[in-house]
Formats: C-alpha cells, structure tokens, sequence
C-alpha cells in the first residue's frame, strides 16, 4: 500500500464523488445526435467526448475504490456510453471503413476492460494488427503509446517496443523542462498515463523518466496553477499519483477541489463558467473526467475502499 496523506485522500475522494455524479447527471447532452454514422465530419465535437466519458467510467469500475451507489453509476455510465455506439457497431463501422484510424481502438480499449465485446470488431482489429500498412501509420510518439495500450488491453499481439516508443517522446528524451509549452505538457501526461496504464503499473514509466518528472512536476503545476489552466493541472495530479513513489502534495489537490462546483463540475480555466447546461457541458466535460480519474487512481494508490 502506497502512503498518501489524508488531506490528498480526502480530496481525490470529494472530487472523483461529485465528478462521477455530474458525468452521470449530464450524460444526455454527451449523447450522439440521431444522425450520426461512422464518418464524422468533426469527431472531436461529440464522439470523442463519450470515448473520454467512458474511459472515466472504466477506471472507476477498474479501480473499484468508490461506493456502492458510484459504482453502480460507473456502470451505469459505461453502459449509456455502449449504448450510444450502437452496442460497438459504429466503432466496428468505423474500423472498416476507415483502415488507418487509430481511434476505434482505443475507444474501444475501455469497454473491453469492462467486459464488453464485439466479436466483428474483434476479428476486424486481430486482421488489422497483422497489416503492414496499419503498423506503419504516421502519429505523434505519444500517441503511438496511446494506440500500443490500447492494444494490449484489447487482447491483440505486442508488436510494440514500449521503452523505444517511450524514448521517441519528447519526455523520453528529457529536455530542457524550462522549454515545455501548453501542448507538449498534454503530451507528456500522455505519455505518463499510456506507459503506467492509468496508474495501474506505475514501474511501466523507466526509471530515468520517473525521476524526470517527480523532479520537475511541482514546477509545472505551480507555473499552470498560476494561470489557472486548471485541466491541465488536474492531469497533472493524474501524472503525479501514477508515479511509482506518488508526487502528491496537499495543496495541490485541495485546491483543485476547492474549485469544484456543488454539482461536481471542475472548470477548465479561470474565465467564467457558462449558465447555458449545454455549454457547460462542452466547456468542461473533459476536466470533469480528469478529476474522477485523478481521485480514482489516487485512492487506488492508497489502498483506500
């Protein structure tokens, strides 16, 4: 059991409680319009939203360290969410159709880590695995790291090097801290979660990379703190509890959930929250899911039920 101190707990449960109680709660305007087929004109704008609700919710169920009552709407939530992909035949509509997509596979990595399977899709992704044109797809390093766990949790072959794709990233080469910009500490992060899987193997992230970021990571909250780039410091708190020794210090997650409205709604940034539930939704679903993802993995951590 690893020693995380009761305020961080106390905290990481008030947020992944409330956050787990808005997804839920607003689930319907993260629905997929009627409409919609396999090819999306913009799938950032909903699809990709319901992959990252679904992923909040197979991480709770994962984890298995909230209540009764927030498992139930875990599951609740991973089953609306299959529901929307038609029971996994759009995602197997859109691995057919579109042979170079990564996505269908890792929107679908979260459902079999719960259980749920498509037995085309899974034929479909076992032949894919095996062309060379899939395997040679032109993605960022981290995303390349995305689409390996992916694959694993699947159940599909390992044909991926992880320490040379780990390598390849920008954090595998450790630069200079001081140079990392908004969207190259997405990327980061990312790589952190794909290498440990969400917290679930922290020694996945190599040691020398580990050290990397425990050195630099109370930096980079305090710098995107004092911005209030608050998505990105909730990933950042993510980072920190799948470290094998965790970065997790108070102050940090208290104010973060200091932060978190009643209903359970985190906000992006520091620019004023919408009243219109619609927008609301839009602005701040993906912080509302990094919140219950970073409360989950940090009770993990601690062993707490």
């Amino acid at each position: 059991m690893t020693t995380i101190p009761e305020p961080v707990t106390r905290a990481a449960r008030s947020m992944a409680d409330r956050a787990l109680s808005w997804l839920h709660a607003n689930r319907n305007l993260g629905g997929l319009p009627p409409d919609t087929t396999e090819t999306m004109a913009d799938p950032d704008s909903v699809y990709k939203p319901l992959g990252e609700t679904t992923l909040a919710a197979s991480l709770i169920l994962r984890d298995g360290v909230a209540g009764p009552g927030r498992l139930a709407a875990a599951q609740s939530l991973m089953d609306f969410t299959w529901e929307q992909f038609r029971h996994g035949d759009m995602i197997y509509e859109r691995q057919l159709r579109h042979t170079l997509m990564t996505d269908p596979l890792e929107m679908y990595a979260p459902f079999v880590r719960c259980g749920y399977r498509h037995e085309g899709l899974d034929r479909l992704l076992a032949h894919r695995s095996r062309m060379r044109s899939a395997g040679s797809v032109e993605v960022l390093p981290n995303r390349r790291l995305a689409v390996a766990n992916a694959a694993r949790i699947v159940g599909l072959p390992a044909t991926d090097d992880m320490g040379a794709l780990a390598a390849a990233t920008w954090l595998g080469a450790r630069p200079e801290p001081w140079a990392v910009n908004w969207i190259t500490a997405y990327a980061v992060t990312h790589t952190v979660f794909h290498l440990t899987d969400w917290g679930a193997d922290p020694g996945g992230l190599p040691p020398e990379l580990t050290d990397y970021v425990r050195t630099w990571l109370p930096v980079w909250i305090d710098v995107w703190s004092e911005v209030g780039q608050w998505d990105l410091v909730t990933e950042l708190l993510v980072v920190g509890a799948s470290l094998e020794d965790p970065y997790v210090r108070p102050e940090d997650w208290e104010a973060v959930a200091a932060l978190q409205h009643e209903d359970g709604l985190v906000p992006r940034d520091s620019d004023p929250v919408d009243d219109d539930p619609q927008q609301r939704f839009t602005d701040h679903q993906h912080t509302v899911v990094v919140a219950a993802v970073a409360g989950s993995i940090a009770l993990a951590r601690a062993g707490q039920r």
